[in-house]
């Protein structure tokens, strides 16, 4: 088969690695992709979002399968420009029409989708410029801390929880006023605080089987502790030691079951993966978000965990035959560790020269932000710059494997968190 894989990040350079080991794959593209996809993959220097340039290109090569890692061009309608072109149509596709990307693309449309199925999630209401005064009133009598969510996608910066009245209504202001978020913060979430663990659980479905994927936890502040601004992640584990076989069974039960029910009630052809961004509320699972892709870090650890043939298991979801699969999971424990560029997730530089890849020893290197210079060297272009993933036959020696080569990799201003996966060895 000919594949395309869309997206520049970890995510796609871990989808990509394990294609590209299936006997299947004859040709594999990443568009844009990165340094490490470079590895394994050609890639495309075409932006993912100017579909024509992206179908006239599945054309020229003779695309079978079509994958798509990132959220945005799903939520602007990928799938359904593929699925109206003749030319285009025959293409196997992973990732679900703009309709269903709306479970991502809108929190509102996600909690009233939730709501309307049972499908358990916090209390929540949506404001937006012409309710300000009233969103005010609403978190001054509000409990805290209060949760204020961008509406649409904010590249997983949306998302503020605070311990104080007068911070909540700045920053709603800040959102819907100022426009901080530009279009996605037009309306605001403004939801409960669940105390718990979170977790993401991810499924794939032809639109009417599923597979349930190795579950992961993944971290998303910049500092030690869970401290600090909210970043893309800086780490991820899988298995979660806590997601034992009755949490996930009331997942599948009262979580993934109704939401598959609610798509098809809804009329909504869903191909592709289902990402339930979870909270562990004493025992009982709670969505946070839904996502419409693969998540990333999360993806590091997952996908390494995968036994089957990823290739095959993409072509039987297009083909609609996943009730067919066998899926085989790996039982060992996978960790990744994050390195970013000094800074981030505010200002970073860029282009700092990267080495100590002869170093490594037992782990994987999944690009995120990288590129190749002039010279050919790997040097940094992104916030997020490579997660360092290992497998391990329990966490502290996984663990153990990404720290050392979080060590090994060199470039200036590097940081990465020391405390990934600690909170899961008490």
């Amino acid at each position: 088969m000919n594949i395309l894989l869309l997206g520049a990040g970890g995510r796609e350079h871990a989808l990509a690695w394990k294609m590209a080991q299936s006997p299947l794959c004859e040709c594999l593209y990443v568009m844009p992709g990165n340094a490490g996809t470079a590895q394994v993959a050609e890639n495309v220097a075409i932006n993912p979002n100017d579909f024509t340039k992206v179908g006239e290109f599945c054309l020229a090569k003779g695309i079978d399968l079509l994958v798509v890692g990132p959220e945005e061009p799903l939520v602007k309608g990928i799938r359904d420009y593929f699925k109206t072109q003749a030319t285009l149509q025959h293409i196997g596709f992973i990732g679900p029409s703009a309709q269903g990307a709306t479970l991502e693309g809108s929190k509102d449309f996600a909690k009233q989708f939730m709501q309307k199925y049972g499908i358990p999630t916090a209390a929540y209401r949506t404001f937006d410029h012409n309710s300000l005064a009233e969103a005010q009133a609403y978190i001054a009598q509000h409990s805290l801390p209060i949760v204020l969510k961008a509406d649409g996608l904010a590249a997983g910066k949306g998302v503020v929880i605070l311990n104080d009245y007068a911070e909540a209504q700045a920053i709603l202001q800040e959102m819907i006023v100022a426009q901080k978020f530009g279009q996605a913060g037009a309306k605001v979430v403004i939801e409960e605080f669940l105390s718990g663990i979170e977790l993401s659980v991810f499924v794939l479905t032809d639109g009417e089987n599923y597979q349930i994927l190795p579950e992961a936890k993944d971290y998303k502040r910049i500092g030690e502790g869970d401290t600090g601004l909210n970043t893309g992640g800086m780490g991820a584990v899988s298995p979660v030691p806590f997601a034992d076989s009755t949490f996930l069974q009331k997942v599948e039960s009262q979580i993934i079951q109704p939401t598959m029910q609610g798509l098809k009630s809804e009329g909504i052809d869903y191909q592709g993966f289902i990402f339930f961004g979870l909270i562990n509320v004493a025992g009982e699972p709670w969505v946070i978000e839904y996502n419409a892709r693969m998540g990333d870090p999360e993806t590091e650890v997952v996908i390494p965990r995968i036994e089957s043939d990823l290739v095959a298991l993409f072509a039987a979801t297009a083909a609609r035959k996943l009730q067919d699969f066998e899926l085989k999971i790996s039982p060992q424990t996978a960790t990744t560790i994050m390195l970013v560029s000094g800074g981030y997730p505010e200002d970073y530089e860029k282009n700092k020269p990267m080495s100590g890849f002869e170093n490594l020893q037992e782990v994987i290197p999944f690009h995120a932000g990288t590129s190749l210079n002039t010279d050919n060297q790997v040097v940094t272009s992104g916030g997020r710059v490579i997660a360092l993933t290992a497998l391990g036959n329990n966490l502290t020696e996984a663990l153990q494997k990404s720290q050392q080569a979080a060590e090994a990799i060199q470039f200036d201003k590097k940081y990465y968190r020391r405390d990934i996966g600690f909170d899961l060895q008490k």
